[in-house]
């Protein structure tokens, strides 16, 4: 119903640090039935798209151009992160805890059919220790509870997987079925890209994108220009501890602000041209120099 769409607005009002939209689309026929809400939303929020528009997708890393070589002196961390979910089902939102645990049942088998480097172990919330979940949320693979009011206005996470080594994790039915990570420390975003698509190879996904870094920005960070420049380059900030906090220390969460409208590739490569950019105002900035001539044209 529209009640249940709008929730997540009705009970938040927007976001301080990210844009966010105040509805939520309980399943794949929602997109038809409130058609005359959600086609406008879409466009506005993913860079003009339109109904009319077909998603592109390129998987393949070797297309992705100097992004093996980010300073480490400023990147903390590096990710690629993608949902994916099946039209057969309404959406973790509106699904009934029967569908949860089968969506659940079958992500478990097809996670346990990883090997090699991806082999690894799924966690469930409601049965998971408290030394489990204060590791996962020292890892940042889990939130403090969760207790994101945006996630609880429309459903909560039933467990997460990660590999052995910690570079590709899955959380199941958050805010969708499926949702895909690749992460390791540094800056080498062609290796964290690879390792995402070969997990969706694999698992045989196919997936939205967002890539992201922790990176240091102390001097820019308080620049009167920050959030300008962000803008031009289609990315957007917020803390390191998740879609709630703050950055600390001059540290921030930095990653693409488009979903639709662009593969994979030139999703990963807006971010590494983004930050490579960050990092030259940044040096620009602790030698007391302008940045003026480095802002960029708007992509």
């Amino acid at each position: 119903m529209l009640d249940d769409v709008i929730q997540t607005g009705v009970d938040n009002l927007g976001h301080p640090y990210i844009m966010t939209v105040g509805c939520v689309a309980g399943d794949k026929e929602s997109y038809e039935v409130f058609k005359d809400l959600f086609d406008p939303i879409i466009e506005e929020q993913h860079g003009g798209y339109k109904p009319s528009n077909e998603h592109k997708t390129d998987l393949n890393p070797d297309n992705l151009q100097d992004s093996d070589d980010l300073d480490p002196n400023y990147m903390l961390s590096s990710r690629v992160q993608g949902a994916a979910a099946s039209a057969a089902s309404a959406s973790p939102q509106h699904c009934s805890c029967g569908e949860c645990r089968a969506i659940e049942k079958l992500a478990v088998k097809a996670l346990s059919s990883l090997d090699r480097d991806l082999a690894g172990r799924y966690y469930t919330l409601k049965s998971m220790t408290e030394v489990e979940q204060q590791q996962l949320i020292d890892d940042h693979f889990l939130f403090d509870k969760p207790v994101s009011p945006l996630l609880l206005a429309s459903g909560m996470a039933c467990g997460i997987w990660h590999n052995d080594n910690k570079t590709f994790l899955v959380w199941v039915n958050e805010e969708d079925h499926l949702w895909v990570i690749s992460m390791q420390k540094r800056g080498n975003m062609k290796e964290v890209f690879t390792c995402f698509c070969t997990g969706l190879t694999r698992l045989k996904l196919t997936s939205r994108l967002q890539a992201g870094v922790h990176i240091k920005l102390p001097h820019l960070g308080k620049h009167e220009k920050f959030s300008e420049v962000l803008k031009r380059l289609r990315l957007q900030k917020r803390g390191t501890g998740g879609v709630d906090t703050a950055a600390v220390g001059g540290v921030f969460d930095v990653s693409n602000a488009d979903r639709l409208g662009f593969s994979e590739v030139e999703l990963v490569q807006m971010v590494v041209d983004g930050v490579k950019l960050l990092i030259e105002m940044e040096q620009r900035l602790e030698q007391g120099q302008a940045i003026d001539d480095l802002m960029p044209a708007q992509k």
